[in-house]
């Protein structure tokens, strides 16, 4: 690991394109139209008794315009990211979108015949497909929820202006939002990252205003923001319980994750019993900050009065410190994506908000988004993103189609990731006060990962209900609201406005059911970081696999092999002890 000194910047897209008028872009997307035509010409060699040496042709054949569809994509998905005004980004993701939707319609045929193969001869290809095995037998467990080849383009061609626009319709809207708060005795215009970190302030007025700002702007909109999100539940339901015959909405995702329902109706189940812990934990914040009761505003208040900020080169030199003291080579993976610079860490208007890590193929580094601002939570962000960096990075000997692990592991690392940091954090910070403030953040963060995540799945599932049943946007509010109340019990105060707060959340938008990801992938992080604790260096291993095997293992498979049992009601109330102990520790302080 070297020193080197980092600053604020956008990203450099330089290894995928100059520029949207570079002259490679369209040599892509023809290089893209005959790779795809070379692949349709071989449609004959389908038969079940294809040979092993053709067959696995041919899935190379699509890992390759597969790799090279992706640098399009990521380019254009990127500058999007980058600036979501940008009318020549959005032109270019619309672009890709219309060719992504037709390579799809024209190479749909492999992937057909692929799942209405006999199992013998299935089983024989599948024998000699080495990395690719996974990829190809999870093809086939989406078999009972495929339509014919005729209908399959016409959902593909359909997504283009449906679902796809509409959750871009979505982005180009919130992300043109400007908020208005006064901040000692100023009116300040700021972006809803700048505006969110005044959620955290020592002032509780401070606090409140700024939820209030949130929601106002929010609440404006939620008559046509709700519509969308209307629009695109019911699309969801049109197309995979009416017609592919899922047996639920959320069955979707769970099939796409490669877990049985019973798993997620398990992790949901725990988790609502365990709502008492984070109650208690409520409680406990409220007498710290000489509150009778917390509102709804102040859950992630400070319990001090510091408000230490990190510059940006410190925040990267402790994320790369709490990285090394694990493994030398989490450190030397995370300062790759820097030096490479890929990463955006300004805060700008139009840029997307938020914070993600985006990659685009086993041959490339992946690229960052940050709204850095020098926060504690913003250190944190830093290192949750590279982790998921680091997670795919030592999955890049995969093919593109086994890199990425499957959406409930891919926060492993990157949950992991944060809690490296905050030990460090908590070993060299001196200050009482900020020590306190970095174990109650701890909990802040467990419960925004996995209490908050799961009941946004609870809502989600009776939203889609609703809609199908004519509800409006308006009653929707109205059930959000009441699933808020449940959440926080009589330990916290909810006020009205929060009823909106649904229409705020991007990834009910544009990935139904993403949200339990979070939750499945902390409580997982609870239980491998407490094995770490216990076990040290053995335990580095075992841990390493995990990220290894990126997407090429079935995540109950991989789990078990370190010694991990998810579809139990124990190994989730296991993760659920942790936060108890935690608590215990704080009231202790």
């Amino acid at each position: 690991m070297t020193e080197k000194t980092y600053t604020q910047s956008p990203w450099s897209l330089k290894e995928l394109f100059d520029s949207f008028e570079d002259p490679a872009m369209n040599e892509a997307y023809a290089k893209l139209e005959k790779m795809v035509a070379e692949f349709e010409a071989h449609r004959e060699c389908l038969k079940p008794d294809i040979e092993g040496e053709t067959f696995l042709a041919l899935v190379k054949m699509q890992e390759a315009f597969t790799t090279l569809a992706y640098r399009v994509y990521g380019f254009a998905s990127l500058s999007f990211a980058a600036n979501t005004q940008d009318q020549k980004a959005q032109i270019a993701m619309a672009r890709f979108q219309q060719f992504a939707a037709e390579m799809e319609n024209r190479t749909l045929f492999f992937s057909l015949w692929w799942k209405e193969l006999d199992d013998a001869n299935a089983n024989r290809l599948l024998d000699l497909s080495g990395d690719y095995r996974y990829w190809l037998v999870q093809m086939r467990n989406f078999k009972p929820y495929t339509l014919s080849e005729a209908e399959e383009k016409i959902i593909n061609i359909k997504n283009i202006t449906g679902t796809s626009a509409l959750e871009m319709l979505y982005e180009s809207i919130t992300n043109r939002y400007t908020f208005k708060l006064e901040v000692d005795g100023e009116e300040k215009e700021l972006t809803r990252g700048e505006l969110m970190s005044h959620v955290r302030s020592a002032d509780p007025d401070l606090r409140a205003r700024a939820y209030q700002e949130l929601y106002r702007v929010y609440g404006e909109d939620a008559p046509i923001l709700g519509q969308i999100y209307q629009n695109i539940a019911r699309d969801w339901k049109n197309e995979n319980v009416s017609l592919r015959k899922y047996v639920s909405p959320i069955a979707v995702r769970n099939t796409v994750n490669d877990l049985p329902d019973e798993v997620i109706d398990t992790l949901m189940d725990v988790s609502r019993k365990n709502i008492g812990i984070f109650h208690r934990f409520f409680r406990l914040k409220a007498q710290k900050i000489g509150m009778e009761k917390l509102r709804r505003y102040d859950i992630y208040a400070p319990v001090s009065e510091s408000d230490k900020r990190y510059d940006f080169d410190e925040a990267a030199a402790l994320t790369f410190e709490s990285f090394n003291r694990f493994d030398p080579k989490f450190a030397e993976l995370a300062q790759k994506v820097f030096d490479e610079e890929h990463v955006d860490s300004e805060v700008r208007k139009g840029k997307m908000g938020g914070a993600f890590c985006s990659t685009l193929g086993p041959e490339l580094t992946p690229w960052v988004l940050l709204n850095y601002q020098g926060k504690a939570g913003d250190v944190s962000t830093m290192a949750h993103e590279l982790g998921h960096a680091i997670h795919s990075l030592m999955a890049d000997e995969h093919s593109i189609f086994t890199q990425h692990a499957c959406l409930p592991l891919a926060e492993t690392a990157s949950t992991f990731g944060e809690m490296m940091l905050t030990d460090l954090l908590l070993e060299r910070e001196t200050d009482e006060g900020v020590r306190q403030d970095l174990l109650f953040s701890q909990l802040d963060d467990a419960f925004a990962t996995i209490i908050r995540q799961i009941y946004f799945a609870i809502f989600e599932k009776e939203a889609h209900e609703m809609i199908i049943n004519d509800a409006s946007v308006d009653e929707l509010s109205e059930a959000y609201l009441a699933n808020l109340k449940e959440e926080f019990g009589d330990a916290v105060e909810v006020s009205d406005e929060f009823k909106y707060e649904w229409v705020s959340i991007p990834h009910i938008f544009a990935t139904p059911f993403y949200v339990y990801a979070y939750a499945f992938g902390q409580l997982l992080v609870f239980a491998l970081y407490k094995r770490y604790q216990e076990e040290g260096e053995s335990f580095k291993p075992k841990y390493m696999r995990i990220l290894s095997a990126g997407g090429s293992l079935a995540p109950i498979e991989l789990l078990a092999e370190a010694g991990m049992d998810v579809t139990t009601a124990e190994f989730w109330q296991g993760g659920f002890d942790v936060i108890s102990g935690l608590v215990d520790k704080l009231e202790q302080l």
